[in-house]
């Protein structure tokens, strides 16, 4: 039975690249985008609305659905790989970091990449600027929404995929959760690789890799991006390396301004 751990990071923040790197160390099975999530909350969902469990004894029932999600999880990649450990990636992990925690058979570890959230909206942006036959539904011009960069920005950190992200991570906060997780800054992940995954190596309290190359990185997870439109761009470059601080030329000032007091939590926690 493989052990596995979970990604749950920032959008457009190097989860897709982290993951990749992993992939290179032969005892881990790294994911694209997972569902199984979802596979999870969908039994826990029928568990809590059929009669037939809600009408036998409750901690009988609970300790089946227990068990059932933990061997369930374990199976689904254990028919799928026979590398000892699995790292699984899906936003929603941190937020739900509890219900996890109440059926994995081991504590849950979290991987968490975060990014400059300026320069995560300048990625957002880029997107819609690489994309001009694309219909974005951000964009109503009888409405005036969405008509502007400023507005773009304005309408990403409130909603999917950034805003939620954000909401989450406050959340993961104040709950205390972070305590249990590893955040990885994409900025000093992609400066210095080895240090940082000497440190992920650490939390998941295994043996270092010594045979990464962060100069010619395979893309070994393959998901079909147009399911996702045109911000669930997850191709990778195969160099680790540093990019440009571009989002005061890409974004300007004032919407720079505007996101960090929308994000001042953010901002202080991670120390950007």
């Amino acid at each position: 039975m493989s052990t596995i751990f979970f990604q749950s990071s920032m959008p457009r923040a190097g989860s897709t690249l982290l993951q990749n790197v992993l992939a290179q160390n032969p005892d881990i099975y790294a994911t694209p985008t997972s569902g199984v999530l979802e596979l999870t909350f969908a039994a826990r969902h029928m568990f809590n609305e059929s009669n037939e469990f809600q009408a036998q004894d409750s901690k009988t029932m609970e300790d089946g659905l227990v068990g059932f999600l933990n061997e369930g999880i374990h199976g689904w990649y254990d028919n799928i790989t026979d590398k000892p450990y699995v790292v699984d990636k899906s936003r929603g992990w941190g937020i739900h970091y509890d219900f996890l925690d109440a059926f994995l058979e081991y504590e849950p570890k979290i991987i968490c990449m975060v990014r400059d959230l300026r320069q995560i909206i300048a990625s957002m942006e880029k997107k819609f600027r690489e994309n001009p036959l694309a219909h974005d539904p951000i964009v109503n011009w009888s409405e005036m929404s969405g008509t502007t960069v400023e507005k773009r920005a304005d309408v990403w950190l409130q909603t999917q995929p950034v805003g939620l992200a954000l909401e989450r991570f406050g959340e993961i906060i104040k709950r205390g959760w972070d305590k249990h997780m590893l955040f990885v800054k994409f900025e000093d992940f992609t400066k210095y690789p080895d240090e940082e995954m000497d440190r992920i190596y650490d939390y998941l309290e295994l043996d270092s890799y010594t045979g990464h190359d962060f100069n010619k990185v395979e893309q070994t997870t393959k998901e079909d991006d147009t399911v996702y439109g045109i911000y669930g761009d997850h191709k990778i470059n195969p160099v680790v390396s540093e990019l440009p601080q571009d989002y005061i030329d890409v974004l300007g000032v004032k919407t720079c301004d505007h996101i960090k007091e929308v994000g001042q939590f953010y901002f202080k926690y991670f120390n950007y």
